[in-house]
């Protein structure tokens, strides 16, 4: 009994301590452990940041990515290998079973090797492509790095990436130029609302095999801004896949490298940050969104600009509402932020929305900030249910590049007025004409009545009657 509490308080402290919203173990799959030495730098800020990393080569039959039927790690770096294949514990349906588990995957390629049949295959099952020719890389002659590739061209030089939106988040954003050496272009299918591009390769680029100088390239892979150097896939269960067109980014020598565009100023290649900020992401430090607190109730009579936190917890969430009920809804957003939760603020050309929904939405309405605690922002909406009975969801549908989705759905009825719910005639004053011509009417019918009762007959010869 004392292991086990010994064991689930060692599971908690590291659950504390670590970086990721995820988990903190990292399986790095490296083929030649002599490369090790290549990337001290980018493992060693890994393992800083409390990642727990596993150096395996695919060749180990013992790698595997799943135990008694979950996960064995958090995380998966897939470096280059040399040979054809990572074997069979990594293939192709495996990677994806894992992503299907939430499992994130930093995938970096190389020029200098032929990417695997199996890898190719999996991105191609992920709308991401490779160039047909193993061996092409990406060049470009008005933005490359003088210093080491003066004749090739095939190091490019580029400005760190800008949000996909105005006034939207930034997590690969910065000062300084990065080094990209020999990168592996890819062109992203438009069929796909999970892939977003993260580097964009420049305007005067294009990727083509440079064994094959002293022939005509008659037909290219693609050019400019067709390729991503860096492109993120977010999958519908918010599991992460970074595929980085150049490992040799990740190199220590590039991480210390100086580098030079044409006409530039020479300045240190700020790659070792981008490193950093690609790992974030893939590994769920930045960008993860979590729902807390999530409810509806009756806005009316008492109720009504009350705090949820005042009302009987029986009235909180009902099942059943009535047409023309005044509802209000609020919900609780909270950001992860490298090691603690933050209060969510959509940027300001964006909106959070809440729809009520049957088949299509009766109302779309944003959600405006109520109340801001140090780790969460509440969001709330007021609004009348439609004049029509049925099935209905409250729903809060956001789903931003580069953002966990939030899809939160909460099924309610819809009941028509009873017969004693229904306003009366005298309380309608479009009702009164009608109300008023009812009683007009009655009353010139008593008037009538005893006009005639109270009359005496007419006599025949043209007197009066008199009354015997």
């Amino acid at each position: 009994m004392k292991s086990i509490y010994t064991w689930a308080l060692l599971a908690l402290s590291t659950a504390v301590n670590a970086l990721s919203s995820s988990g903190q173990r990292l399986l790095v799959v490296l083929e030649d452990a002599e490369l090790k030495g290549k990337y001290s730098q980018f493992l060693g800020d890994l393992e800083s940041r409390g990642y727990q990393i596993s150096v395996e080569s695919p060749k180990n039959d013992a790698v595997t990515l799943f135990k008694h039927g979950e996960l064995a790690y958090d995380h998966l770096i897939l470096l280059p290998p040399k040979s054809k294949a990572y074997g069979p514990n990594l293939t192709p349906t495996i990677l994806l079973e894992y992503l299907k588990n939430e499992g994130n995957i930093l995938l970096p390629l190389s020029a200098n090797t032929a990417t695997p049949t199996g890898i190719v295959s999996l991105l191609l099952e992920l709308d991401i492509h490779l160039p047909p020719d193993r061996n092409a890389l990406v060049v470009d002659h008005f933005n490359y790095d003088t210093r080491s590739a003066s004749d090739k061209h095939d190091v490019l030089t580029l400005p760190r990436p800008g949000p996909l939106r105005p006034d939207a988040k930034n997590y690969f954003g910065g000062d300084g130029l990065l080094a990209v050496p020999r990168a592996v272009g890819q062109t992203l299918g438009n069929a796909s609302p999970l892939l977003a591009p993260i580097l964009t390769a420049p305007a005067t680029s294009y990727s083509y095999n440079p064994k094959e100088d002293g022939e005509a390239v008659e037909e290219l892979f693609a050019t400019g801004s067709q390729m991503a150097l860096a492109t993120g896939l977010q999958a519908r269960n918010s599991a992460r896949l970074t595929v980085l067109g150049s490992a040799e980014m990740l190199e220590d020598g590039w991480f210390e490298a100086q580098v030079q565009a044409p006409g530039g100023k020479k300045s240190k290649a700020v790659n070792r940050d981008f490193a950093r900020q690609i790992t974030e992401w893939t590994f769920k430090e930045v960008g993860v969104l979590k729902v807390g607190k999530l409810q509806h109730y009756l806005n009316e009579g008492a109720n009504k600009g009350v705090d949820p936190a005042s009302i009987a917890e029986s009235e909180l969430n009902p099942k059943i509402y009535r047409i023309k009920n005044d509802v209000t809804y609020t919900i609780e957003l909270s950001e992860y932020s490298h090691d603690h939760w933050t209060p969510f603020i959509p940027p300001s050309n964006d909106a959070l929305q809440l729809e009520f929904t049957m088949l299509s939405p009766f109302h779309r309405l944003p959600l405006t900030p109520l109340d801001t605690t140090a780790n969460s922002t509440l969001f709330g909406a007021a609004f009348t249910t439609p004049d029509q009975h049925g099935i209905f969801s409250f729903r809060v549908n956001y789903k931003r590049p580069f953002l966990t989705a939030v899809d939160e759905k909460d099924q309610v009825t819809l009941r028509h007025m009873a017969h004693d719910e229904w306003p009366r005639s005298w309380q309608i004053s479009g009702a009164w004409t009608w109300i008023a011509g009812v009683w007009v009417t009655v009353g010139g019918w008593l008037a009538f009545l005893a006009l005639w009762l109270y009359s005496a007959p007419t006599d025949k010869k043209g007197g009066v009657k008199k009354r015997q």
